[in-house]
């Protein structure tokens, strides 16, 4: 994903990613946002194809937004840590119009 910048600004509180076997709750530095899908960094590998739920809050309002999506790469290992990246599935528009106005916040 070259869209997104990761998030330097503190805009965002911490983002939770969920799947059946999975809970991450990282920092805003870790995570990449774009319209499309997140990038981030997770010291554990998720395998491809794996489902997960993404649920991002912008501090600016509380909004929440809860986007379900499917890991299309892993890479990295267990010492440096993995770069995982999700790209989202069945978006409603008022989750896109969102999502956009999440990534414009980490494009600063």
């Amino acid at each position: 994903m070259s869209a997104g910048k990761l998030d330097k600004s503190n805009a965002f509180n911490p983002v939770v990613l969920r799947a059946r076997q999975t809970s991450l709750s990282l920092s805003p530095e870790k995570v990449r946002i774009n319209t499309h899908g997140i990038e981030f960094y997770s010291p554990k590998a998720i395998k491809p194809y794996t489902e997960m739920s993404v649920e991002i809050e912008s501090p600016r309002g509380g909004k929440r937004l809860r986007c379900d999506g499917v890991v299309v790469a892993c890479l990295g290992n267990k010492h440096t840590g993995y770069s995982v990246t999700m790209v989202f599935t069945s978006i409603t528009r008022s989750a896109q119009v969102k999502l956009d106005r999440f990534a414009r916040l980490t494009d600063r």
